[in-house]
């Protein structure tokens, strides 16, 4: 019984009440199909669940505006409209390929990506600001430049003294 079409077959055999018994036994300790095995073991009511067997994947269902049992909204209040309808005009939109700063392809467009880099520098500039109007930041920047002083001074006196050997 290693074929799928019998074990399908033996299956469909079964009623309803022993296949949910096998099914439970077969995904019963499994974690992959754990999800499965709560909807199974969870007690179904009467009503719960609407089977309808001329459903399938290859199915053409209407749209609910083709629905004859569907009214429009004039209809259902005796054809008073309470919002005026608001022209809009086509103009607004924006086009597919412009939507989220990508081309129909996956690839960014120029513009989000400069966009985004400009965002970038200017966030980073404005937190260099904010960094140095903080004591701590006036702290590192007079250490910064106590530093570039010392190390000027020690490059004069290095100078210095390479001038005074090359004249001896």
């Amino acid at each position: 019984m290693s074929n799928t079409s019998e074990i399908v077959a033996v299956l469909a055999t079964l009623s309803d009440d022993e296949l949910v018994a096998v099914l439970r036994g077969a995904t019963e300790g499994r974690p992959a199909l754990a999800v499965v095995h709560a909807v199974l073991a969870a007690p179904v009511a009467v009503g719960d669940a609407i089977i309808d067997a001329d459903v399938t994947p290859d199915a053409d269902f209407a749209s609910p505006r083709e629905s004859p049992d569907v009214l429009a909204a004039s209809e259902r209040v005796g054809d008073i409209s309470p919002v005026p309808a608001v022209p809009v005009s086509p103009t607004g939109f924006v086009s597919p390929a412009e939507v989220g700063g990508y081309s129909p392809g996956g690839v960014p467009t120029f513009e989000s990506v400069r966009d985004k880099v400009e965002q970038r520098f200017g966030t980073a500039q404005g937190m260099g600001e904010l960094d140095r109007q903080t004591p701590a930041g006036h702290s590192a920047d007079e250490q910064w430049e106590a530093r570039a002083k010392a190390a000027r001074e020690r490059l004069d006196q290095i100078r210095k003294s390479l001038h005074d050997n090359a004249t001896e």
